[in-house]
C-alpha cells in the first residue's frame, strides 16, 4: 500500500460495528461544529464545513445530527467550545506520527496523548519534529474492481491529478490541495465510485516495517490513538508490506 492510505487501508478492511460508528460520528459531529463556528454555515460558503459535512455524508451520519452540529457551531444551539490541537512524536522504530485533534480541556488531552505514546514505547516530540515531513494532498482512492485504469487514469489526468497509484485493491489518485474540489467533482460527474476522498498529510519518505512484533506494537500504538475521543485524524509514514499484516493478522 502507498504511505498515505496504509493505516487508512488496514482501517477500512476492519468490521465496523455500532460502538466504533457512534465514535465516528461524535469525532465529525465536533469536527462539523468547528468549522461552522470559524466560517459560518451555509457549507456553499465554508469550504472547510463542506468537507466535514461529506465525511458526515460518507459515515452515514444522519442529516438532522448534521444540522444540530451546525447549529451548535453557529450559537443557535447551545454547546461545548472546541479547540484544535496537533501533537507530533514518534512511534517504536522511528515511524513518524501526527496526531490531530479537537478538544474541549488541552491541559487534559496533551497529557493523554503522551502517556499514549509511551505506553506502547513512542514519545511523544516537540512543535515540528515531523511535520515537515508530510504534505499537504489531495487524496482520492477508486476500488481497482469498479474501472479499469486506463480509464481512471485519462479523466483524473485531465481534471487536476498528478499521480495514480494502483496498491492492488485501490487506485491511489493524488492532486495538489487546489486541484481537489474539481477532480473530486469531475469524477463524480462520470458516476465513478468513489472509496475515499480527503485532503490528508502525505509523507515524503516511508519507513518500511518488515518485523511483525515491531508492526504489532505500531498499529496498536495507531488503534490507541483512534480510541481517543479528542483524535481527529492520524497521519503516518510507515509501511507494513502485505505479508507481514496478513502474518500478525493470522
Amino acid at each position: 500500500m502507498a504511505g498515505h492510505s496504509h493505516w487508512a487501508g488496514i482501517k477500512h478492511k476492519k468490521a465496523a460495528n455500532d460502538a466504533k460508528r457512534g465514535k465516528l460520528w461524535s469525532k465529525i459531529a465536533r469536527m462539523i461544529i468547528v468549522a461552522a463556528k470559524a466560517g459560518g454555515g451555509d457549507p456553499a460558503a465554508n469550504l472547510t464545513l463542506r468537507y466535514a459535512i461529506d465525511k458526515a455524508k460518507d459515515a452515514n451520519m444522519p442529516k438532522d445530527t448534521i444540522e444540530k452540529a451546525i447549529k451548535k457551531g453557529t450559537g443557535e444551539m447551545g454547546g461545548v467550545t472546541y479547540e484544535e490541537v496537533l501533537y507530533e512524536g514518534y512511534a517504536p522504530g522511528g515511524v513518524a506520527i501526527m496526531v490531530e485533534g479537537l478538544t474541549d480541556n488541552r491541559t487534559r488531552t496533551a497529557p493523554e496523548i503522551r502517556k499514549i505514546f509511551e505506553r506502547r514505547g513512542g514519545s511523544l516530540g516537540a512543535t515540528g519534529c515531523v511535520s515537515w515531513m508530510f504534505k499537504k494532498r489531495g487524496v482520492i482512492t477508486v476500488k481497482t474492481s469498479d474501472i479499469d485504469e486506463d480509464t481512471l487514469m485519462e479523466i483524473a489526468l485531465s481534471n487536476g491529478a498528478d499521480d495514480i497509484e494502483n496498491t492492488g485493491e485501490l487506485y491511489e489518485v493524488t492532486c495538489e490541495p487546489d486541484a481537489y474540489d474539481d477532480l473530486k467533482a469531475a469524477l463524480e460527474e462520470k458516476h465513478i465510485p468513489l472509496n475515499s476522498a480527503e485532503l490528508s498529510m502525505m509523507p515524503e519518505n516511508t519507513v518500511t516495517i518488515s518485523d511483525p512484533d515491531l508492526a504489532q506494537r505500531i498499529l496498536a500504538l495507531m488503534e490507541d490513538f483512534e480510541d481517543h475521543d479528542d483524535v481527529q485524524e492520524l497521519y503516518a509514514n510507515f509501511d507494513i508490506p502485505d505479508e507481514i499484516l496478513q502474518k500478525i493478522s493470522s
